[in-house]
């Protein structure tokens, strides 16, 4: 057991300090990187596209990569609105990392982007962990995974520095209880936004966008509590998603 925490210890301490020169890169371009985590199932891919054509309809520069174990089939979706897009085939890792990202980006990501969206694996637990140099952190769920998922997953919740609500249009048929989903994300990350949407009917791309492009102007994002205490841990052997299961 010691020999893995020992392993996981190293390995989340060298990517630390990758991300850390990646952020720092990327600002001196110019960029806003924004990491997306998400279960499977959420609506991820289907708000990203909409975020993406409607900043592409404004002018604004964006570029996504997406990421999945297997299939290009996001990055031919995401690709329909215009933005450039990359696929990053992770080979059965369940999370980037930020030395793939980075591979990734050298000699693609075009000149002039503003933000750069990163759409991770669908997980809650194992990206959680991973710092890919976003200035932005995004948690996303959907009203059909039930209002308790915060709480299930602390870590990926309680690191966001923006929460987003998907698939709102199915939340009466769903049966989901807003008001005790909003008081387990207060719970977990006092203060974080909480971003209503749906790809169905356009609600919340604008507000979403606009969030990310006050980060791309300057503007500092939501600083979640977790973030101190993760870091922390992180380096000195605790696995803070040790509770959690995918």
């Amino acid at each position: 057991m010691c020999r893995t925490v020992d392993v996981r210890q190293a390995v989340l301490a060298k990517n630390d300090r990758l991300a850390e020169t990646l952020r720092t890169d990327l600002a001196h371009q110019g960029v806003t990187a924004v990491n997306l985590l998400s279960s499977p199932g959420s609506g991820k891919t289907a708000l990203l596209e909409l975020v993406l054509r409607q900043a592409t309809e404004r002018g604004v520069p964006v570029a996504a990569v997406t990421a999945d174990l297997a299939t290009e089939n996001d990055a031919r979706r995401l690709a329909r609105s215009g933005a450039p897009v990359k696929q990053v085939l992770t080979g059965g890792l369940c999370h980037l990392e930020t030395d793939q990202l980075r591979g990734h980006l050298d000699g693609w990501l075009p000149d002039g982007t503003r933000a750069l969206f990163v759409e991770n694996v669908g997980n809650l637990v194992c990206p959680a962990s991973y710092d890919l140099g976003e200035a932005l952190r995004v948690v996303l769920m959907s009203v059909t995974e039930g209002e308790d998922k915060p709480v299930k997953y602390p870590t990926a919740f309680g690191l966001a520095n923006l929460v987003v609500l998907t698939k709102t249009d199915l939340a009466e048929a769903a049966g989901f209880d807003e008001d005790a989903f909003a008081s387990h994300v207060e719970r977990i990350n006092p203060g974080v936004e909480v971003v209503r949407s749906s790809a169905r009917t356009g609600q919340g791309i604008k507000v979403l966008l606009d969030r990310v492009l006050a980060v791309c102007d300057g503007a500092r994002p939501h600083q979640p509590l977790l973030a101190g205490d993760h870091h922390s841990h992180a380096h000195a052997g605790a696995d803070p998603t040790a509770a959690e299961t995918s």
